[in-house]
């Protein structure tokens, strides 16, 4: 989360950020594909959830709120990121104290972006009904704009990647094709309209889908549509949580053994509370990320990259591709836990 944060607040070694430049330095296409699989989890295991129920809707709601702005704000534009990558790598310093340049990036007819449209209108798609029954009016609204972003998607075909080129180098896309598959996907889940289905036919879905991820989505859309109400064997949640040849729990926090020094700035660096000057872009990096001392905050529940394929895990801040946690890791875990956790407590 980035902006002002809620007294609700999980990570309370955090506090509020991006106040004063817009938002923290952000790439929508893997956010919105956050926001789908938590909705989908959401929508799939959603009553065995209990209390974290609501918990599951406000982080999606943290989410939609964003990526309604990000398609409403101005008429025949999507922005997509904020922020250059190539300067925020160059520093290691906590969201408290970001200074480096906040510059907005969009697609539009001119420079379409149809993967980032489809997994927007996908998401929020989703998301949608999730709030159908809580909050209707925010579903409408929700589906409304998942429609207009879908057409967007459609009729203005190309990858974002080809638009707006190293901007979002380390969110580059093959192709946009299983995006928009994806988009219409959802959008004929939430609205049974025979438009979407006759869209799916078009598209089509010539790619084999032997993986799914946030830049591959061939394989849950044929999950998607062929009505499975659960996607609990694409993971291994006992792998991920220790039952592995090194032991350990690919879960921060889970465990006698877990990630300690993980590539986030946020939990590598010290809090706002007990270091309350900041850290610049440069000064992050030698008393911090080169360090081999464990994280002084821990990123409770966040899920790492995980093992190698000799499944080795070397447990350092510089191989982020193993060590760093992302929001589209952990939202596609919630609904396959609260599904044991639920099983377990019956």
């Amino acid at each position: 989360r980035s902006g002002r944060l809620p007294t609700s607040q999980k990570v309370t070694w955090r506090s509020s950020s991006g106040l004063s430049d817009g938002f923290l330095s952000r790439f929508n296409f893997p956010m919105a594909f956050t926001t789908t699989m938590l909705s989908w989890g959401t929508l799939e295991y959603g009553k065995r959830m209990g209390p974290q129920l609501n918990e599951a809707r406000a982080a999606i709601r943290w989410a939609t709120d964003y990526l309604l702005r990000c398609a409403t704000q101005t008429p025949g534009k999507l922005y997509v990121g904020v922020g250059d990558p190539n300067v925020d790598h160059k520093c290691w310093e906590r969201p408290e104290d970001m200074d480096t340049v906040r510059t907005v990036y969009s697609v539009s007819a001119s420079n379409p972006g149809s993967d980032v449209a489809g997994e927007t209108a996908a998401a929020l798609a989703a998301a949608s009904m999730v709030f159908r029954k809580v909050d209707p009016k925010y579903a409408g609204l929700l589906l409304r704009t998942a429609r207009q972003v879908f057409d967007f998607a459609m009729q203005y075909r190309g990858a974002y990647s080809d638009s707006l080129g190293s901007a979002i180098q380390p969110i580059l896309t093959v192709v946009f094709q299983d995006e928009l598959l994806w988009g219409a996907a959802w959008l004929f889940r939430a609205t049974n309209q025979m438009s979407y289905y006759n869209a799916l036919k078009s598209i089509g879905a010539d790619d084999q889908p032997d993986l799914f991820s946030w830049d591959n989505k061939y394989a849950g859309a044929h999950v998607l549509l062929s009505r499975v109400d659960s996607f609990t064997s694409y993971l291994k949640v006992d792998y991920i949580l220790g039952d592995n040849p090194i032991r350990m729990s690919y879960m921060v926090g889970f465990g006698p053994n877990f990630p300690k020094r993980i590539h986030h700035r946020g939990s590598s660096l010290p809090s706002k509370a007990s270091h309350p000057q900041a850290i610049g872009c440069d000064g992050g990096f030698q008393s911090f990320f080169y360090t081999a001392n464990p994280n002084p905050n821990i990123l409770t529940g966040a899920i790492v990259g995980g093992p190698n394929q000799n499944d080795g895990f070397p447990d350092e801040r510089s191989d982020y591709s193993h060590s760093e946690p992302a929001t589209y890791i952990n939202a596609a875990v919630v609904g396959p836990l609260a599904y044991f956790a639920s099983s377990l407590r019956n």
